[in-house]
């Protein structure tokens, strides 16, 4: 269904990102979270961005991912389900890396939304995650297939030398 197997990240690698950056509980790799900090600081301090860059959702358990995939439009078939959110053992929010950003104020646009990408936060996203080691997952177009994501986005390092980048980019 256009996404790949990943396994659960152990509870034990993952760190608490500090609440003023999440809208809700986010958990990630120390890497991924270090780096998210210096990314969300980033954008606070840049009037370019017209508004506050959140972590919404972060890693997810193999349980928790089940119970996104079955409520998401549940008349479909598993694998209309699947444009839209990833099976169980299959989305990349289990392996710690990856996290979906929203912005505040929302204006309308709700989380994990297309709409997202019309914001001056995306656009400075864009421009800038890579230097903070993120890359989006699921841009226009992807190979895997997958509906578009201007939302979600992975960490993959700044270089793949840099500390836990190699398996990042591995998974």
């Amino acid at each position: 269904m256009g996404h790949l197997p990943y396994g659960d990240a152990a509870p034990g690698s993952l760190v608490t990102v500090p609440t003023e950056l999440a809208i809700s509980t986010c958990r990630l790799r120390p890497e991924a979270a270090a780096d998210l900090q210096r990314l969300i600081a980033a954008a606070a301090g840049d009037r370019a961005v017209e508004g506050r860059l959140y972590a919404f959702s972060c890693h997810r358990s193999l349980a928790y991912q089940q119970s996104t995939f079955c409520r998401t439009r549940q008349s479909d078939s598993g694998a209309d389900r699947a444009i839209s959110a990833a099976p169980p053992g299959h989305s990349e929010h289990a392996t710690g890396y990856a996290l979906d950003f929203t912005v505040r104020p929302a204006d309308g646009c709700p989380d994990a939304e297309a709409c997202m990408a019309a914001k001056p936060a995306f656009r400075w996203l864009a421009a800038n995650a890579p230097r903070f080691g993120f890359e989006m997952s699921f841009p226009a177009g992807n190979k895997q297939g997958v509906k578009w994501e201007p939302w979600h986005w992975r960490w993959v390092g700044t270089s793949a030398t840099a500390p836990g980048a190699a398996r990042a980019r591995f998974l």
